[in-house]
C-alpha cells in the first residue's frame, strides 16, 4: 500500500490540510480545510480525482486548533488514509536564520522555533501546536517543518538590513519575509511555463487576508514587502502594513498603550477592517457602497501600486506578474485596478481573460505578461519533503 504524505497547514481562523503520495510526480488524494474557526467551523473537502466533494458543519460554537485536527484526522481515518501517512510536513511561518530549508521537528529544532513565537504570534504557536498533535496521533510518521522565511533566504544582504546599529542586525532584526511557500509554489510554476528564466524579472502579488509582493530573478527572492514580522509592507485584512515607527511611539508613549493593547491593535483591529470600520473581507467591502469601505479599498489598490513600483525598481523592470491567493484569484476588479496603476511599467490586461481568471490575463500588447496562478502551499510543503527524505 502506498505510503501517503499528510500536509498540515494552521491559520489563525483555519486549518488546511493535504494529502499527497508519489514521489517523482505528486499525486493529489485529498484536499480540504477546517474554515471559520473562531465563529462557526466547517469541514470543506475540495473534489478530486479519488475523492468526492464534502462539506459538513462542526458546530455553532467557536473551536480551538485541536478540534479542527481532530476532525481532520476523523475524516482521514474514515477514508483509509489516515494509516497510510508515514511523512507529515508542517507549514511554519517563521525559521528565523536558521532554518533555510525543509527540516526534521525533532526536540531541539522545536525549542529554537518556540522562541521565534514573539516574531509570528498569530501563527507560530498555532504551527507547533499541530506539530505536536500530529507527533502524538501518527507515532510513527516523520515530522518535517517547511518555513515561509526559507525562500527569501537568496536575497541580498541590502534587502534584509534595516537603519539600525550593526550589532542589532547581528543579533537578528533583519527582514526575514513570509509567504515564501506559496512564492515557491508560483517559482515552481513559471519554471513549467518558460523555462530556468522564470519569467525574468517577476513580481508576485500574494493577496490575500495576509498580503504581500515578492520580487523574483529566475525564480529567486530578490526583495518583499513584508520584513521582521508579518506587518510589514501592504494593507491586509486585519493587519495596518507599513507604518512609521513614530506612530508606535507615539501610541506607546502619549495614548499610554500597553505592548498587548499595541498588538491587538496592529494585528486584529487595523488594515480593511480599520479603515473602513465594517469588515476585513475584500468581497464585503467590493460588494459596499459605504464610502468607507471605497476608502478602504482604495488604500488597498493604492499600496499595491506603490510597492509593485518599488520592486519594479529593485528588478530593474518587469517582465512578469503574477496574482494569487484569494484576492488575487478570485477579485477581478482589484487586478485591474492594480494593472491600471501598474501601466506606466508596460502592463496591461485582457478585460475578458482578467474576468474568466486563469493563466494568462495580459492584453496581446502588453509589455508585461500578466498571469493567475491558484495558491498551492500545501504542494510545496510536500515537495520540499521529498527534497528531504532519501531516495
Amino acid at each position: 500500500m502506498t505510503d501517503v504524505i499528510l500536509v498540515l497547514n494552521g491559520g489563525s481562523s483555519s486549518l488546511k490540510f493535504a494529502a499527497f503520495q508519489g514521489r517523482d510526480e505528486l499525486h493529489l488524494l485529498v484536499r480540504g480545510s477546517v474554515s471559520s474557526i473562531g465563529e462557526r467551523p466547517r469541514l470543506h473537502v475540495a473534489p478530486t480525482a479519488t475523492t468526492p466533494p464534502f462539506d459538513r458543519s462542526l458546530g455553532e460554537q467557536p473551536i480551538t486548533i485541536d478540534k479542527a485536527f481532530e476532525a481532520v484526522a476523523s475524516y482521514l481515518a474514515e477514508r483509509g488514509l489516515l494509516r497510510r501517512v508515514r511523512s507529515v510536513g508542517h507549514r511554519i511561518v517563521h525559521g528565523g536564520r536558521e532554518f533555510a530549508r525543509a527540516t526534521l521537528l525533532d526536540g531541539g529544532t522545536l525549542d529554537a522555533l518556540r522562541k521565534l513565537e514573539p516574531l509570528a504570534p498569530i501563527h507560530q504557536a498555532i504551527n507547533l501546536e499541530l506539530v505536536d498533535l500530529a507527533s502524538r496521533l501518527l507515532l510513527g510518521a516523520v515530522q518535517v517543518g517547511c518555513f515561509d522565511t526559507a525562500f527569501h533566504a537568496t536575497q541580498p544582504e541590502l534587502a534584509r538590513r534595516y537603519g539600525l546599529p550593526h550589532e542589532i542586525s547581528e543579533q537578528g532584526i533583519v527582514s526575514y519575509g513570509f509567504h515564501g511557500l506559496s512564492y515557491s509554489h508560483v517559482a515552481s510554476e513559471l519554471r513549467n511555463r518558460y523555462g530556468a528564466a522564470a519569467g525574468g524579472k517577476t513580481i508576485v502579488a500574494h493577496l490575500g487576508s495576509g498580503a504581500s509582493l515578492c520580487a523574483m530573478k529566475a525564480g529567486a527572492s530578490q526583495a518583499t514587502t513584508m520584513g521582521f514580522s508579518t506587518l510589514d509592507g501592504l494593507v491586509m485584512s486585519t493587519r495596518c502594513g507599513a507604518i512609521d515607527p513614530g506612530v508606535l511611539l507615539h501610541l506607546l508613549q502619549e495614548r499610554k498603550l500597553s505592548s498587548d493593547e499595541l498588538t491587538d491593535l496592529l494585528y486584529e483591529k487595523s488594515g480593511l477592517l480599520g479603515v473602513s470600520g465594517i469588515s476585513g473581507n475584500m468581497q464585503t467591502l467590493l460588494a459596499s457602497k459605504d464610502p468607507a469601505a471605497v476608502r478602504a479599498v482604495d488604500l488597498f489598490v493604492y499600496r499595491v501600486g506603490r510597492e509593485i513600483g518599488s520592486l519594479a525598481a529593485a528588478l530593474g523592470g518587469l517582465d512578469t506578474l503574477v496574482f494569487t491567493a484569494g484576492i488575487g484569484e478570485h477579485a477581478p476588479a482589484i487586478r485591474r485596478r492594480i494593472c491600471e496603476a501598474a501601466a506606466w511599467l508596460g502592463v496591461a490586461m485582457d478585460d475578458g481573460l482578467n474576468h474568466r481568471g486563469e493563466g494568462l490575463v495580459s492584453a496581446p500588447d502588453s509589455c508585461v505578461n500578466v498571469l493567475v496562478m491558484q495558491a498551492d502551499e500545501e504542494r510545496a510543503v510536500a515537495a520540499e519533503l521529498l527534497s528531504l527524505e532519501p531516495t
